[in-house]
């Protein structure tokens, strides 16, 4: 009796170590998410250089802007890239504005006075934009994306604009349903912030220090805002009072830190394992995405 007994405790121990050993051997994952293709041709060049160290990598593209089908080019030459959709519904930049896929008269409320887009979520939601409106917009912009010949995995959204509330969000989850698409942050992940918003000579240093402090639970997401530095893109204001200025130095200081010999080092340690959308997709499947919860 008491060596069955002991023989238990033994087999229930070895359980445990070796459950507890698994959990520490478990990889991190890390999603690398890079938005605003399309907005211009310094955005889709610069993109194009970091898809060159061939990574893995999530690209999302914004199919409202001009510069959208050089994007589709690009992105048709790299099979490291899954591609998303940026859902667009703001025009922030003074003196570059783009308007809706569906045409202005046939979504009045989501266009200012020239017909397009308002530069802030604040602008747009104060006039009161239609639902029924709003779904005729990302349902076009849906369209264009998965007919433009790029495989399409996930939506995100520019700003924040298309899940600014509950009913906006349930059209974006609709859409999803629909086209069998993932959507950013619908798996477990945990968002590793200090990219964008840190001093353009703190690039480096702030995304090694993340990556450093990086623990086990949900797969860490870094969303970057890519450029290259040039007068198409220096050239650029927002209008909007929060977005940084020398928007284009942010996006080539982020670019440079992205393709760096010191964080792609870092983020190949083998603690780490580099994933995609497609790689969640794969392996999760769509019906175990949920609704991130809402402060």
């Amino acid at each position: 009796m008491k060596n069955s007994f002991l023989l238990v405790s033994i087999c229930s121990l070895t359980v445990l170590l070796t459950a507890q050993q698994t959990l520490s051997q478990e990889k991190i994952p890390i999603l690398i998410r890079c938005d605003d293709l399309g907005m211009s041709h310094a955005v889709n060049t610069a993109a194009e250089e970091m898809l060159q160290k061939g990574f893995p990598v999530s690209t999302s593209v914004m199919f409202a802007c001009p510069w959208y089908p050089e994007a589709v080019e690009i992105l048709k030459k790299y099979p490291n890239a899954s591609v998303g959709i940026h859902l667009t519904l703001n025009a922030e930049w003074k003196n570059y504005r783009w308007g809706p896929v569906s045409g202005a008269s046939k979504v009045p409320t989501l266009v200012d006075s020239l017909g397009y887009f308002f530069p802030s979520r604040a602008k747009l939601f104060g006039n009161n934009p239609s639902l029924r409106e709003i779904e005729i917009e990302l349902r076009a912009q849906v369209e264009r994306a998965v007919h433009s010949g790029l495989r399409i995995d996930y939506m995100d959204y520019h700003m924040g604009a298309a899940v600014q509330t509950l009913e906006t969000r349930a059209i974006v989850e609709r859409l999803a349903a629909e086209y069998r698409l993932a959507i950013s942050r619908y798996f477990d992940e945990v968002d590793v912030e200090g990219g964008y918003s840190a001093p353009v000579a703190n690039k480096l240093d702030t995304l090694l220090a993340k990556v450093k402090e990086l623990i086990p639970g949900g797969t860490k997401l870094f969303v970057f805002h890519i450029g290259h530095d040039t007068p198409e893109l220096s050239s650029l204001e927002d209008l909007n009072v929060f977005g940084p200025k020398d928007m284009s130095k942010h996006r080539q200081s982020e670019l440079n830190a992205l393709i760096s010999p010191e964080f792609q080092h870092a983020i190949y340690d083998k603690k780490y394992r580099l994933i995609n959308y497609r790689t969640l997709i794969e392996e999760r499947g769509l019906d175990t995405m949920k609704r991130p919860d809402l402060k």
